[in-house]
Protein backbone atom coordinates (compact mmCIF):
# COMPACT_ATOMS: atom_id res chain seq x y z
CA UNK A 1 0.00 0.00 0.00
CA UNK A 2 2.63 2.16 0.46
CA UNK A 3 4.03 2.21 -2.89
CA UNK A 4 0.76 3.22 -4.16
CA UNK A 5 0.15 6.12 -2.49
CA UNK A 6 3.82 7.13 -3.27
CA UNK A 7 3.23 6.58 -6.79
CA UNK A 8 0.09 9.25 -7.11
CA UNK A 9 1.95 11.99 -6.19
CA UNK A 10 4.31 11.09 -8.96
CA UNK A 11 1.15 10.49 -10.97
CA UNK A 12 -0.13 13.96 -10.39
CA UNK A 13 3.45 15.34 -11.25
CA UNK A 14 3.78 14.32 -14.68
CA UNK A 15 -0.06 14.82 -15.37
CA UNK A 16 0.27 18.73 -15.03
CA UNK A 17 4.09 18.79 -16.34
CA UNK A 18 1.48 17.35 -19.50
CA UNK A 19 -0.50 19.85 -18.96
CA UNK A 20 1.82 22.20 -19.01
CA UNK A 21 3.31 21.34 -22.29
CA UNK A 22 -0.02 21.54 -23.88
CA UNK A 23 -1.19 25.04 -23.11
CA UNK A 24 -0.61 27.30 -25.59
CA UNK A 25 -0.08 31.43 -25.22
CA UNK A 26 -1.69 32.14 -28.43
CA UNK A 27 -4.08 34.68 -27.83
CA UNK A 28 -7.28 34.01 -30.40
CA UNK A 29 -8.43 36.86 -32.21
CA UNK A 30 -12.76 36.40 -32.27
CA UNK A 31 -13.05 39.46 -34.53
CA UNK A 32 -13.00 37.37 -37.86
CA UNK A 33 -16.42 38.81 -39.16
CA UNK A 34 -14.27 41.87 -39.24
CA UNK A 35 -11.20 40.45 -40.79
CA UNK A 36 -13.51 38.30 -42.93
CA UNK A 37 -16.30 40.22 -43.93
CA UNK A 38 -18.98 39.63 -46.49
CA UNK A 39 -17.38 40.06 -50.56
CA UNK A 40 -19.32 41.93 -52.81
CA UNK A 41 -17.70 40.32 -55.67
CA UNK A 42 -18.59 37.42 -57.77
CA UNK A 43 -15.41 35.51 -57.40
CA UNK A 44 -15.87 34.73 -53.30
CA UNK A 45 -19.07 34.67 -52.19
CA UNK A 46 -19.70 35.36 -48.67
CA UNK A 47 -21.57 32.59 -45.87
CA UNK A 48 -24.98 35.06 -46.83
CA UNK A 49 -24.60 34.20 -50.45
CA UNK A 50 -23.25 30.70 -49.73
CA UNK A 51 -26.36 29.82 -47.83
CA UNK A 52 -28.69 31.09 -50.10
CA UNK A 53 -26.87 29.67 -53.40
CA UNK A 54 -27.20 25.85 -51.35
CA UNK A 55 -30.68 26.43 -49.48
CA UNK A 56 -33.69 24.15 -51.06
CA UNK A 57 -35.62 26.22 -53.24
CA UNK A 58 -39.34 27.49 -52.01
CA UNK A 59 -41.03 27.41 -54.90
CA UNK A 60 -42.52 24.83 -56.56
CA UNK A 61 -40.64 23.09 -58.80
CA UNK A 62 -41.82 22.93 -62.79
CA UNK A 63 -42.85 19.85 -62.78
CA UNK A 64 -45.32 20.01 -59.66
CA UNK A 65 -46.98 22.82 -60.78
CA UNK A 66 -49.85 20.72 -62.13
CA UNK A 67 -50.34 18.21 -59.90
CA UNK A 68 -53.12 18.05 -57.44
CA UNK A 69 -52.66 18.55 -53.48
CA UNK A 70 -53.66 14.89 -53.74
CA UNK A 71 -51.04 13.77 -56.23
CA UNK A 72 -48.19 15.52 -54.02
CA UNK A 73 -49.43 13.39 -50.81
CA UNK A 74 -49.03 10.42 -52.95
CA UNK A 75 -45.96 11.31 -53.83
CA UNK A 76 -45.05 11.70 -50.48
CA UNK A 77 -46.14 8.48 -49.61
CA UNK A 78 -44.55 6.65 -52.28
CA UNK A 79 -41.04 8.57 -50.69
CA UNK A 80 -41.59 7.52 -47.71
CA UNK A 81 -41.75 3.34 -49.19
CA UNK A 82 -38.95 0.80 -48.41
CA UNK A 83 -37.25 -0.79 -50.30
CA UNK A 84 -39.55 -3.75 -50.11
CA UNK A 85 -42.38 -1.57 -50.02
CA UNK A 86 -41.92 0.13 -53.10
CA UNK A 87 -40.71 -3.05 -54.88
CA UNK A 88 -44.21 -4.49 -54.26
CA UNK A 89 -46.43 -1.62 -54.87
CA UNK A 90 -44.04 -1.28 -58.59
CA UNK A 91 -45.28 -5.00 -58.62
CA UNK A 92 -48.84 -4.79 -57.98
CA UNK A 93 -49.01 -1.42 -60.29
CA UNK A 94 -47.73 -3.88 -62.72
CA UNK A 95 -50.42 -6.25 -62.28
CA UNK A 96 -52.95 -3.90 -62.76
CA UNK A 97 -51.70 -2.69 -66.00
CA UNK A 98 -51.56 -6.06 -67.01
CA UNK A 99 -55.30 -6.76 -65.91
CA UNK A 100 -56.31 -3.46 -67.81
CA UNK A 101 -54.81 -4.49 -70.68
CA UNK A 102 -56.82 -8.01 -70.39
CA UNK A 103 -60.04 -6.02 -70.46
CA UNK A 104 -58.93 -3.77 -73.09
CA UNK A 105 -58.09 -6.16 -75.76
CA UNK A 106 -61.95 -8.14 -74.24
CA UNK A 107 -63.23 -4.98 -75.14
CA UNK A 108 -61.79 -4.47 -78.26
CA UNK A 109 -62.41 -7.99 -79.98
CA UNK A 110 -65.86 -7.25 -78.75
CA UNK A 111 -66.45 -4.23 -80.84
CA UNK A 112 -64.99 -5.50 -83.59
CA UNK A 113 -67.45 -8.57 -83.61
CA UNK A 114 -70.00 -6.10 -83.15
CA UNK A 115 -68.83 -3.61 -86.21
CA UNK A 116 -68.43 -0.67 -84.07
CA UNK A 117 -65.27 0.20 -85.67
CA UNK A 118 -66.65 -0.35 -89.22
CA UNK A 119 -65.78 2.37 -92.04
CA UNK A 120 -68.79 4.11 -93.25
Amino acid sequence: MNIMATDEPADQTDLSCVEESLMSLEKLDRASPDLWPEQTSNKVPGMHEFVAQNSPQTEPCFWTANLSPEDISRLHQLGNLTMTGLISEVKRLHDVAYQLGLEEAKEMTRGKYLNIFKHK
